[in-house]
């Protein structure tokens, strides 16, 4: 299978899908409570693209070029940007196209938290020191130069930054929201995770096993894989979540009066 024809059958397929329900619901103005709609969705996918793109190619040409990674030259175009080949580039869009999509198909149909939201500074805290204490130890572990460890270090150095960033803005926000974070981090990252089985098969891509920890699922799948599209679709909606609900808009709005000061 082409790298192309993966696009085509496991994104591609579900984001025209997904594009039609949206479609749908915004011809019955279904709503979306407690979240901006509309116009503000596809600004908000549109930040993610460009920030998914460009955050991204640094790390995604420094695996391919350091053999991490490596692609079939028969199943790709041959159109190489820096190390990567131009699909590569297109499965960040539309892997953040997919994941935008499902988030607000989702927001349509899951209900609000029953309680009330309460601002919670310690859940906030808590949250970003123990994901510092982990990008600490994973950040050692890369540069080590420990190889079985580099494509889950590497990966983890460069994810938990932005992540960071996402918990000392919203930590509480996105525990209050947390059904709706949950559903949108697992359904996708499941099913990009199994999809991957079908590439892998068919040597459309390949992975280093001297530069893995060499733990597989269904005996072909990497631990490393499954991080990756799990950790990217915990930014896309972690981000999607505070842009957009009304809780992270009137922290914003307060953090704003007060002239960009201290944390949110």
């Amino acid at each position: 299978m082409t790298y192309f024809g993966f696009l085509l059958r496991f994104l591609v397929i579900p984001i025209l899908i997904f594009l039609i329900i949206t479609y749908v619901d915004n011809k019955k103005n279904k709503p979306t409570i407690g979240f901006a709609n509309g116009r503000a969705v596809w600004i908000a996918i549109l930040v993610h693209i460009i920030l998914a793109v460009t955050y991204t190619t640094p790390w995604d040409n420094y695996l391919v070029a350091t053999g991490v990674w490596f692609y079939n030259p028969d199943l790709v175009t041959g159109i190489i940007l820096g190390y990567v080949p131009i699909e590569e580039y297109t499965f960040f869009v539309l892997e953040t196209l997919l994941g935008g999509l499902w988030f607000w198909f989702l927001i349509r149909r899951l209900s609000l938290p029953q309680t009330d939201f309460t601002p919670n500074k310690k859940i906030v805290y808590t949250s970003t020191f123990l994901l510092i204490i982990t990008w600490i130890i994973f950040t050692y572990l890369f540069f080590s130069d420990n190889k079985p460890l580099t494509y889950l270090s590497i990966t983890l150095f460069w994810a938990l930054p932005p992540i960071l960033l996402q918990f000392l803005y919203g930590a509480d926000i996105l525990w209050h929201h947390r059904k709706l974070v949950f559903w949108s981090i697992f359904v996708p990252g499941t099913y990009l995770s199994l999809m991957d089985i079908v590439a892998l098969s068919d040597t459309t891509w390949s992975i280093a096993k001297d530069q893995t920890t060499g733990i597989l699922f269904f005996g072909i799948l990497p631990l490393e894989e499954v991080v990756f599209f799990f950790i990217t679709n915990v930014l896309i909606t972690f981000g999607m979540t505070l842009l957009l609900s009304d809780i992270g808009r009137k922290r914003f709005s307060d953090w704003k009066a007060k002239g960009y000061k201290g944390l949110p």
